[in-house]
């Protein structure tokens, strides 16, 4: 028995009634069949992107911030198992992370958090295929045929879960700021004469400080069906423009379920803003050096919101292994791995073993 979610609703095309997609390019409702464009106009006045109290959320969200607000049906890959929701027709198909034919019905205990706003897609596929044949082309290590043999035109679109947290701290901290001075220090040198040197030494000293800090929109991704290294390196998502949700926008894409559950992201946020606390502290200790740094940071007006951003997604295989490509689909922003060519790699071993004999030649003949 499926589990049933409430998601996207259908967009028909006036012209032929086959399924309209929200076109990155022309940032409208197009048909993919025979180009009509719909005359479905986006409200983006339609809700206002909120911020959500924290700690209450934390204890019970209410219903009317969870669904879809239509019916789809949840599903996990069993080998990457990232979180996607499809059309109950689509669910037969291949993980759009990983490839994998294995799909399950997932059996969720509530309804997911609905996205309080969402990022549209502006970049299309057409630039999506040119950028990532360049992109290819500047690594110099990968094999010379990837752009032939990889297959640009299997890049899906995604829109991914992001949990967004706000708050203001209040961070104490205490330090032992060093201070850089130096004394004479008699020695001698390579031939046995008498020599003094300047050596540095470090005065340490206590200091103490407060800063004040407010966090905007600090990304935690609810998702894991992507690699999160690659994922942070195409951030930032402008979470700044995101707008209300509107199903429109996701008419012809993926969405992925979130897989890290508001509690976990809150806890990974507050990680991160430590550690850009402790950054901060750093920076405010007088003196040349510290050691011992210790912060006490106190958190209030936590709020949060669950939001979608879209990435431009490439699965491929080289040989028998599998690879990644993102693509920002709002920036453009791209990160990805490739294989890389053994005869270059020997290559630029072979010049840098015969450097290294000039180099050593050269000076010997000195």
């Amino acid at each position: 028995m499926s589990t049933e979610i409430p998601a996207l609703e259908k967009y028909a095309c006036p012209a032929c009634g086959a399924q309209a997609e929200w076109s990155p390019a022309k940032q409208k409702l197009i048909c993919p069949f025979c180009g009509t464009e719909s005359p479905y106009q986006i409200d983006r006045q339609t809700g206002q992107v909120v911020e959500l109290d924290l700690v209450t959320a934390l204890r019970e969200l209410p219903d009317e911030v969870r669904g879809w607000q239509t019916e789809r049906r949840s599903v996990e890959c069993q080998s990457c198992r990232a979180m996607m929701v499809f059309d109950p027709t689509r669910v037969g198909q291949n993980c759009e992370f990983c490839g994998a034919p294995a799909l399950v019905d997932y059996k969720e205990i509530k309804s997911p958090i609905r996205p309080a706003g969402l990022l549209p897609f502006r970049i299309d596929a057409g630039r999506v295929r040119d950028d990532i044949r360049r992109w290819w082309r500047t690594k110099w290590l990968a094999p010379g045929k990837l752009g032939r043999t990889s297959l640009v035109d299997t890049i899906r679109s995604l829109y991914i879960p992001y949990w967004t947290f706000d708050a203001r701290a209040r961070c104490p901290w205490e330090a032992d700021a060093g201070y850089y001075y130096y004394v004479d220090v008699p020695g001698t040198d390579s031939k046995g004469r008498r020599v003094v040197r300047k050596e540095r030494r470090t005065r340490w000293e206590p200091a103490s400080g407060v800063i004040d800090h407010s966090f905007d929109d600090e990304p935690v991704p609810g998702t894991q069906g992507l690699p999160l290294d690659l994922l942070r390196q195409v951030e930032p998502f402008p979470t700044g423009e995101v707008v209300a949700y509107d199903t429109a926008f996701l008419s012809g894409h993926v969405v992925e379920h979130y897989k890290v559950v508001l509690f976990d992201a809150a806890a990974r946020a507050l990680d991160q803003m430590r550690d850009t606390l402790e950054q901060l502290c750093a920076r405010q200790i007088p003196g040349d050096t510290y050691r011992n740094l210790r912060i006490a940071p106190e958190y209030s007006s936590r709020t949060f919101k669950h939001v979608l951003v879209p990435v431009w997604l490439l699965s491929y295989n080289y040989g028998a292994r599998a690879f990644q490509v993102i693509v920002n689909g709002y920036t453009g922003r791209i990160a990805g791995r490739y294989p890389y060519s053994p005869w270059k790699i020997l290559l630029l071993v072979v010049l840098a073993v015969a450097v290294l004999v000039t180099v050593a030649l050269l000076s010997i003949e000195r």
